[in-house]
């Protein structure tokens, strides 16, 4: 499982990508978050076809745009996403949400 965080580099990104990886740990997931930012980023967000940032993503599946300090709502969107069928769609969504 790939969980990933996407941002400019702000502060509001680095602080989902913190929250992010407590939830990780507290879910008892092995896997590691990796944080985009910067240049990378910025790519990465246009990949996925996202306008908004910071973006939490599981298996190239957007789970979540936006910033929230909610754990429990992250670690839903986590299991939520660990259920997702990632499938090549045509709009690049990974099946996620069309």
């Amino acid at each position: 499982m790939k969980i990933q965080v996407l941002g400019s580099g702000c502060p509001t990104c680095k602080k989902l990508y913190e929250i992010t990886q407590k939830a990780v740990g507290e879910m008892g997931l092995k896997e590691k978050v990796e944080y985009l930012s910067g240049a990378e980023g910025m790519q990465a967000l246009i990949e996925i076809g996202s306008m908004t940032s910071p973006v939490l993503a599981v298996n190239g599946t957007v789970v979540m745009t936006g910033f929230t300090q909610d754990m429990d709502k992250i670690k839903k969107v986590i299991n939520k996403g660990m259920k997702v069928k990632n499938e090549t769609s045509k709009c690049g969504c990974g099946g996620g949400c069309c």
